[in-house]
């Protein structure tokens, strides 16, 4: 067998996409899972690799030439640093941690020894991302003048059963929004400052279920953000895109950015402009941008191939892992606090 070889360490849901993901990417395939639950070794078995306990085992045997690292977000930091001291690349799924300290001693430890490290924003692989960023850098928007994002939804009752779940930090904005908040900053630009406030009438569970938030970028575009998870809506990510077959598309939008040429609205790729005078009395026209086709998780496994075998710049690096970990926290205090946060005070 040929192609980078992957472990998986943590084989819960997105650790088994991501083994789906990579069986079906070019140059990439799976050669082992790590997780000591004794379903995980079933899983191998029947994928047909080596499993491993612990990542350590995994690195005494030199099983693999990258990791994925799928496990809950508090071990992050600690399976990163095991990869990063054995030289062996890692992809970690998103968010990069809980903690920003660690998250940034990760991504410096990394950087230092020149080991890859990814984190693991798929989103920025969809072929609707790279011809939105596209159509951005073309100037085809002209200067960006603002942008919003929407996350509604209805988590069911049943989902809160589990305890963590009503607990501080598994509110939909550090669960739900990372990859959302990530895309900002990747099609808008950096966040210089962000003023947010909660709500948890619904449920008054300690957790936030519905945040309103508005984005200061520092190239001076201003944007806003509506989230929330006990609205029964068609406007989020997860129910426009169909990017995970869980859920049927709804043929909505989920982001709008405008700009003083155009606007665009996504996952539709839509671009409105003006196609001669720029004024309300003008009609204004529509047309689609040219994408490509393919899986998200799949290009995300031939990137990081890519990284391991040619020496590629990840797509999404450790680095912007730990932005988006930034924002989110400076969101999380501005929501505490009432007050307008400046991001790095």
């Amino acid at each position: 067998m040929t192609g980078v070889r992957f472990a998986i360490a943590g084989a819960g849901l997105i650790g088994q996409r991501h083994a789906a993901a990579i069986a079906q990417a070019d140059g990439a395939r799976v050669s082992a899972i790590v997780d000591p639950a004794p379903q995980a070794a079933d899983f191998a078995a029947k994928l047909g690799v080596a499993h491993f306990p612990t990542l350590d085992a995994l690195i005494a045997a030199r099983a693999c030439d990258g990791v994925y690292l799928c496990t809950p977000t508090a071990l992050h930091s600690a399976g990163g640093m095991a990869c990063i001291e054995a030289g062996l690349p890692s992809l970690v799924e998103k968010p990069l941690d809980s903690d920003t300290a660690a998250a940034r001693r990760m991504v410096e430890a990394a950087e230092a020894a020149g080991v890859p490290l990814l984190t693991g924003h798929h989103r920025r692989h969809n072929p609707l991302i790279a011809a939105a960023k596209a159509e951005i850098e073309a100037g085809t928007l002209g200067r960006i003048v603002s942008a919003h994002a929407m996350f509604w939804l209805m988590k069911p009752d049943d989902y809160f059963d589990v305890e963590w779940r009503r607990k501080k930090g598994a509110g939909p904005i550090l669960t739900n929004l990372a990859h959302d908040f990530d895309l900002m900053r990747h099609l808008v630009g950096e966040v210089r400052a962000v003023q947010a406030v909660t709500s948890n009438a619904i449920r008054g569970h300690e957790i936030e279920e519905t945040c309103v938030l508005t984005f200061e970028f520092e190239n001076g575009a201003l944007g806003t953000a509506n989230i929330s998870d006990s609205i029964v809506a068609p406007w989020s990510w997860e129910l426009t895109t169909g990017e995970n077959p869980a859920y049927a598309p709804t043929q909505q939008a989920c982001y709008q950015i405008g700009g003083t040429h155009g606007s665009l609205d996504l996952p539709s790729g839509r671009v409105w402009s003006h196609p001669a005078k720029r004024s309300w009395w003008e009609p204004l026209t529509a047309r689609y941008s040219p994408r490509g086709n393919g899986d998200p998780l799949i290009l995300q496994a031939e990137q990081f191939a890519r990284v391991i075998r040619d020496g590629e710049a990840p797509l999404v690096s450790g680095r912007e892992g730990l932005r988006t970990i930034e924002l989110i926290e400076a969101v999380q205090r501005s929501a505490a606090t009432g007050q307008r946060v400046v991001l790095g005070e």
